[in-house]
């Protein structure tokens, strides 16, 4: 049974689909979940003409504050779990096989979404770079399609 599981999050509601399945497990284990948002490395911000609005280290703060705050908010959904929450900048794959090792994960567990298309069909992106090249176990979990009408 898993004891350290890490849960990537990209801030949509697809990704927070894996949560609840996370939270059931990590109870019933005594599990911790460290959940994990990646932002695209910062650069200065600058106008159309070429004046700098905010500098990368600036920009590096706003995000991981706003990063923050939305993995307290998920955070909420896992009570009773012991949670940490960490937020990293660049490729995200590398970034999450990064912190799974940094945090000792022994699961990480991630959402596919699926796509409308022949057969069974899903486009894992991200997720199926990491399911390739985890050392952990890793649970794809399928978040369902939405029906439009």
């Amino acid at each position: 049974m898993a004891k350290r599981i890490l849960v990537p999050l990209d801030q949509s509601t697809e990704s927070e689909a894996v949560v609840a399945l996370v939270a059931d497990m990590a109870r019933s284990s005594g599990a911790s979940v460290r959940l994990l948002h990646v932002a695209p490395s910062p650069r200065n911000l600058v106008d159309e003409e070429g004046r700098v609005l905010a500098y990368a280290d600036q920009e590096t703060t706003r995000l991981e504050v706003e990063a923050l705050d939305y993995l307290r908010a998920v955070e909420v959904q896992l009570d009773g779990v012991p949670v940490e929450c960490a937020v990293r900048f660049g490729d995200p794959p590398r970034e999450i096989l990064a912190e799974a090792d940094a945090f000792g994960a022994d699961l990480i567990a991630v959402t596919a979404r699926a796509r409308r298309a022949i057969g069974k069909v899903f486009r894992l992106g991200v997720a199926r770079r990491i399911f390739r090249r985890a050392e952990v176990p890793v649970l794809v979990y399928r978040a369902a399609l939405e029906r439009v009408a």
